[in-house]
């Protein structure tokens, strides 16, 4: 194989790729996502600088995702962090857990995405929406929501899929130093909104050592949506180098 071969695959294993190239187009993408208000010194230990707590805010999302090019199907659950950079409101995924290895391995390696094996689930349960999040053989999340109680307007719903996210990179040398240490920015496009509903929601997080979601309390739920909608991931840019000798900063 040629070295330029070798520089164009996408990933490793050159002979049969991780994932294939994006971008990514996600059909009957299905959300459930409460906000609740958690406790603000929480937030602080988790949130890296540059970025800063906007409010104390937290939303706990479930993807159900069955149409996705190149990735196929699969769920997803994490928790997502209000924050600001630069005067710039936006999110902060602190963890996500995946049933997917393409989906873990394509959004650590080229969009920043904290993600990591997990066994999250989204479900009717006769009038309830449901969603739920083992990690292992444990549970560390269960929501409820009432199925479609009201509509939401759409506005609010294209709000809360195309705000800017903040994701960490860190990528090690061989002997253990910092190799990669950025902060990326990204955004979804090209949003089409199939429907989007708000109701009466309940969150219970479970302790875990290693699923630590229960770290930021549930304090008061303070927003509700479930969003149905096709929609494409954007490519990630650097805005804040931490190896960088000059403050950090990136113009990449």
């Amino acid at each position: 194989m040629r070295q330029e071969d070798v520089i164009a695959g996408p990933t490793t294993p050159l002979d049969a790729p991780a994932f294939p190239p994006g971008p990514y187009r996600f059909t009957d993408r299905e959300y459930l996502n409460i906000t609740y208000r958690t406790d603000p010194e929480a937030l602080r230990r988790v949130v890296p600088e540059p970025l800063r707590v906007a409010e104390p805010l937290v939303r706990f999302e479930v993807m159900r995702m069955p149409d996705v090019t190149g990735l196929g199907d699969y769920t997803e659950s994490g928790q997502v962090l209000a924050v600001e950079y630069e005067g710039e409101r936006g999110d902060y995924p602190l963890a996500m857990y995946v049933d997917n290895h393409p989906a873990i391995a394509s959004g650590r390696e080229t969009g920043a995405f904290p993600k990591k094996a997990g066994r999250p689930r989204l479900y009717t349960d006769s009038d309830t929406l449901v969603g739920t999040l083992d990690y292992g053989s444990l549970r560390v999340a269960t929501a409820t929501m009432g199925y479609k109680h009201r509509t939401l307007d759409e506005s609010e719903a294209r709000a809360e899929l195309t705000a800017p996210a903040f994701q960490l990179k860190k990528l090690p040398h061989y002997d253990g130093s910092p190799r990669i240490c950025e902060l990326v920015r990204s955004q979804i496009t090209e949003v089409t909104v199939k429907g989007a509903w708000t109701g009466p929601a309940r969150l219970q997080l479970f302790a875990h050592a290693l699923a630590p979601l229960a770290d930021l309390p549930v304090l008061e739920v303070v927003a509700v949506s479930h969003l149905l909608t096709d929609l494409t991931l954007g490519r990630p840019q650097v805005v804040h180098d931490y190896l960088a000798p000059a403050g950090g900063r990136s113009g990449q």
